[in-house]
């Protein structure tokens, strides 16, 4: 079996894609879900505020969900759903297992729209012993809204990025009442009216500078224990939440031998998101931790804009990237290379983080001591990012050496 182009994951990047591509001519586009059902995470973040920045309208989640994959089909996509692809053969095709059996796919073109995942409380080496009630933010949107579960009735959160405000509202909606949201981070990393709202209507105090170091209970989580300044506390709940801490889903990605940013953690790409792979992109939350969907799904148009130019011929797979690095107390960028003619990224920005909040920062981005662009933010933060223009890229040495970002000054929160 051959398809011109396939895309892996049926969330917002990886629909985005398959109506750009359809868009722009290729003929086949063929989605691959493991998933039963096409549309992402969103399906099952039954909230408003999906597809501002690229449908121009809000809906629920599930209702964007339902929107992307019909446009997908109305584009002449083909979704196919419970399918997995969990490998890659020795000639570069793609391996496929679904209920009709273990296929090879050859593409001329691959985009990687596998997303992220949070990581659970086993990574995050929280102690204590393994009692019910401990959870993800998408374990727990997959009880409460598609099956309609009660999921307890005192929750702490862990985390405070926009994920973990939804995960109040959904606990309120599962029956829990959120008594605290704990972060380690010195202020929450969301839009102040989220966290305005969770403290007004739901009533959940933020808990800044602190960490939760333990885990107690037998059957049912009974309480947590919080450190903070060495000093130890405790609170009562039977439900914890693990929020954000996003790691890319990049398991094909390690598959094909694409080199993983020590930063972001997912494939390096270019600003075509190309990966260093012939014919392979990466679009949306699998470049990085998680952004919102709409900008997800703006990623994958961008992907399948460059993978439709590079299966027309139009586009060559460069032979050579110039790298993009930050340097601490800033955590990542990307995309994080750029390649011979290479334009803008998506949305024309790069996006930026950093391992604690700088408020003000001065950056400085530079290669061999030559400054390319120098400005201020107004703020950058662990679980938010900030933009950086990419009108600086026409001045890189495309045979030079890497490209640097610096904070060069900035008020720091410890």
């Amino acid at each position: 079996m051959s398809a011109p182009v396939v895309v892996v994951g049926a969330g917002p990047a990886g629909l985005a894609a398959a109506v750009e591509l359809r868009r722009r001519g290729v003929a086949d586009v063929l989605v691959l879900e493991r998933e039963r059902d096409a549309g992402g995470i969103p399906r099952h973040a039954d909230h408003p505020g999906f597809g501002a920045r690229d449908l121009r309208r809000l809906m629920s989640g599930p209702a964007y969900a339902r929107r992307y994959a019909a446009l997908a089909r109305a584009a002449g996509a083909e979704i196919r759903t419970e399918a997995t692809v969990t490998g890659w053969t020795d000639g570069g095709a793609l391996e496929v297992t679904s209920p009709d059996g273990r296929a090879t796919i050859d593409a001329a073109a691959v985009i990687l729209a596998t997303g992220c995942r949070e990581r659970p409380r086993s990574a995050r080496l929280v102690a204590g012993a393994r009692p019910a009630g401990v959870m993800t933010t998408g374990t727990l949107q997959q009880l409460v809204h598609l099956q309609h579960r009660r999921v307890g009735t005192r929750a702490v959160v862990v985390g405070a990025e926009h994920v973990s405000f939804s995960a109040v509202a959904t606990l309120a909606e599962g029956g829990a009442r959120t008594v605290a949201v704990v972060t380690e981070q010195p202020r929450h990393q969301s839009f102040a009216a989220f966290r305005v709202g969770a403290r007004l209507r739901y009533r959940a105090p933020l808990i800044t500078d602190t960490a939760v170091v333990a885990i107690h209970g037998r059957e049912r989580v009974e309480a947590v224990e919080l450190s903070r300044d060495g000093r130890a506390d405790f609170i009562a709940c039977d439900t914890v939440v693990f929020t954000a801490d996003w790691i890319p889903e990049h398991e094909l990605a390690v598959l094909a031998g694409i080199p993983l940013d020590p930063g972001t953690r997912g494939p390096v790409v270019d600003t075509a998101l190309r990966a260093p792979r012939p014919g392979v992109f990466a679009a949306g939350n699998v470049d990085h931790g998680a952004e919102a969907a709409d900008v997800a799904a703006l990623s994958g148009r961008h992907a399948g804009a460059g993978a439709a130019a590079y299966v027309a011929g139009s586009a060559p797979w460069p032979a050579m990237r110039v790298p993009i690095r930050v340097d601490a107390p800033l955590a990542w960028i990307a995309p994080n290379a750029i390649a011979p003619d290479d334009g803008p990224p998506p949305r024309g920005r790069f996006a930026l983080r950093a391992h604690t909040v700088l408020t003000t920062p001065s950056i400085e981005i530079a290669q061999a001591g030559r400054p390319l662009w120098r400005g201020r933010l107004r703020v950058a933060r662990p679980g938010r990012s900030a933009a950086l223009p990419a009108g600086w890229i026409g001045a890189v040495d495309r045979s030079g050496g890497p490209v640097t970002v610096r904070a060069l000054a900035a008020r720091m929160h410890e």
